[in-house]
């Protein structure tokens, strides 16, 4: 029996418009899954705010265990040089063991740098794509005033790489001293040899108090840029 042409035509045209919405519901699909794979890659701003401000936290804490170490060995190292000193043997070792843990420290300096330069890099990224972000408002207020907030915030960001020159360097430059002292001591503990090295002994105390306060001013700017950068 032969089908009438009409009807098939009715038929062809019925298959071409189910193919025709197969491949649109196709590349709908394929449109949203790489939407969805874009919007998976991209970082938000929210995102790279969080990953500075992480930066920011463990730099604090290394910071603040740090300045526990340089005050403990500062004093242990005054008491051991003091003239009065009544057991100068437990005051040695007392000092010894701080400086064995300042040797330690050499990892928390090399932390300490870790920190600093992932924070220089994360708050690099962040003010760069906030920058972008920044070009592409249409609204010259909303512009203006993104500008604004990003300018004042990677100043007191910029702070903290600031004040960061130099203390890696001093804490190399201590630790030697400290080191060296101990040499010294361990082959000449004899008032004699204490009363010789006092001096220096004293300008390497204050050497580490110098230090103390130029982490203390980095330990500020931490503060400062993760209060600005509050949520």
């Amino acid at each position: 029996m032969r089908v009438p042409l009409l009807f098939r035509k009715i038929m062809r045209k019925e298959f071409e418009m189910k193919r025709l919405n197969q491949l649109i519901l196709i590349s709908l699909t394929i449109a949203i899954i790489a939407a969805i794979g874009m919007a998976g890659c991209a970082t938000t701003g929210m995102e790279r705010s969080t990953k500075a401000k992480i930066s920011m936290t463990e730099m604090d804490s290394t910071i603040k265990l740090l300045l526990v170490h340089l005050d403990a060995t500062g004093t242990s190292l005054r008491e051991l040089v003091k003239p009065d000193n009544s057991n100068v043997e437990k005051a040695f070792q007392l000092f010894a063991e701080n400086v064995s843990k300042m040797e330690q420290m050499e990892q928390m300096e090399q932390s300490f740098a870790k920190h600093t330069e992932e924070m220089n890099a994360r708050g690099k990224d962040y003010f760069e794509e906030w920058q972008k972000e920044g070009d592409t408002y249409k609204n010259q207020r909303i512009q203006q005033l993104s500008e604004q907030r990003r300018f004042e915030l990677s100043r007191i960001y910029g702070e903290i790489a600031t004040n960061s020159i130099g203390v890696k360097e001093g804490l190399n430059s201590y630790v030697s001293d400290l080191k060296e002292i101990q040499t010294y001591l361990s082959n000449d503990l004899t008032p004699k040899g204490i009363e010789a090295i006092e001096p220096l002994a004293g300008e390497v105390a204050g050497k580490g108090s110098m230090l103390k306060y130029e982490i203390k001013d980095i330990q500020a700017a931490v503060n400062r840029a993760n209060a600005a950068m509050a949520q």
